[in-house]
Formats: structure tokens, sequence, C-alpha cells
């Protein structure tokens, strides 16, 4: 392992769909000895509630009314990362299609990004954690330390996803993704974009282990700096 990176550095990786966010943070906080947070599983978790409890997804007002209804609990495990709601396990069910189709509506909402907020900033005040989303370095944790930018080609991330979903339609899952980008990019609530400060680390050739290792040497140079 690694020398331990400071016990309260903040490492915000932001990106859409398919870059290695979720496998690069992981490895990252896990290999520096810092905890870890899936902020995109938080807002996948509102959205299976608001499924489960029979709420219109294609009301605002109605989303926006319920916002503050469910218990959201992140463990920051980056070896055993968990998520509960209302003390249920959600790990599987925030994972459907279902709810991949939704979390984009559901997330624009105002009430919603408000509420996840205060949750990602309260679980990061302690410092020495990685956290991964969409607008971490431009909204949630502007003051991180080290602000991570990942992109890769639609065609790569389809890919990436695909694999993952056990999909064999790539076309499909590129224009999903393609979609859900537009959507995260064009809501006015905390779009997803590249913080002016941050670095960009383009995937689409590299290896996880390579990405990760990037990340740690920039994490390095931010500690030589401070």
């Amino acid at each position: 392992m690694e020398s331990a990176a400071p016990a309260t550095v903040i490492v915000a990786i932001d990106g859409p769909s398919g870059t290695g966010k979720s496998s690069t943070s992981k490895a990252v906080a896990a290999e520096l000895g810092l905890r870890y947070l899936d902020t995109g599983a938080q807002y996948r978790a509102i959205t299976w509630w608001m499924v489960t409890n029979g709420i219109d997804i294609d009301d605002p007002a109605a989303i926006a009314a319920a916002a503050d209804k469910p218990e959201i609990v992140s463990g920051t495990d980056p070896a055993a990362p968990t998520i509960t709601v209302d003390g249920q396990d959600a790990a599987g069910p925030i994972r459907t299609q279902e709810v991949t189709s939704k979390v984009s509506a559901v997330s624009a909402v105002p009430e919603v990004r408000t509420r996840i907020t205060e949750l990602q900033r309260a679980i990061a005040a302690a410092g020495g954690i990685v956290v991964e989303g969409r607008d971490i370095g431009t909204t949630v944790l502007p003051d991180a330390d080290l602000k991570v930018f990942l992109t890769a080609s639609p065609e790569v991330r389809a890919a990436r996803r695909s694999g993952e979903l056990k999909n064999s339609d790539v076309a499909a899952t590129q224009a999903a993704l393609v979609q859900r980008d537009a959507a995260d990019s064009s809501r006015k609530t905390s779009p997803l974009k590249k913080a002016g400060d941050a670095v960009e680390v383009d995937t689409s050739d590299l290896t996880l282990q390579q990405v990760v290792e990037c990340v740690v040497t920039l994490v390095g140079e931010k500690r030589v700096v401070a």
C-alpha cells in the first residue's frame, strides 16, 4: 500500500456513467486508506424510494414534497460500501433498469438535490474521503483538495456499461448513456460539468490500474504542494 494520504484530504471524482468513476474511486480510497462515498447510489436510493412508495416521477412537486421522507444511510468502507433506505439494504434494488431510467428526473428536482447534498457534505465533513459523483467538484465540495473529472468516448463507455449489465445491445446502451448525459448536463440545478480547477483524465485507452495510479499520483502531488 502507498503511504496513507493526509487524514483530512478530500478527493472529488466526477464524470458521466461508464468512465470508471466507481471502480477508480473505490480503488484509490482503499490504496490511500480513505473512506469512499458513491453519491450516485444516494440519488438512486431516493429514486427507488419514490418508485416503491408510488410517487409520480413525472410530478416534480410530488417528488419535492417527499424529498425529506426517506432515511438514507451510506456506509463508506471502500471494500464493502453499503446503502440503506429506512433501514433496508438497497444496494441491489437501486441498480434496476427501472431506477436507472428514472434517476435523472428525480435528481433534477432542486429539493432532492438540496437534501442529498446536505447528506454528502455531512459525510465528507470529517475529511479522509474519496467522493464520486457528477457535481462534487462544482457544487457539493467546491473546496475539495483534489478534483478529478473522468471522461471516455461514448463507444467505450457503452461497451463497459453493457458488459456490467450483461447486455449485448451496446447500441441501445450508448443511446441511453447519451440521453442521460444530456439530461444531467442541462438540468438547472447542479448540472454535470467539469470544475474549472479539476484535472481531466480520459480513461478510454487506460486500464483501471493506470487510472488509479494517475489519481494516487495526483493526490501525492497535492500533498507535496500543501
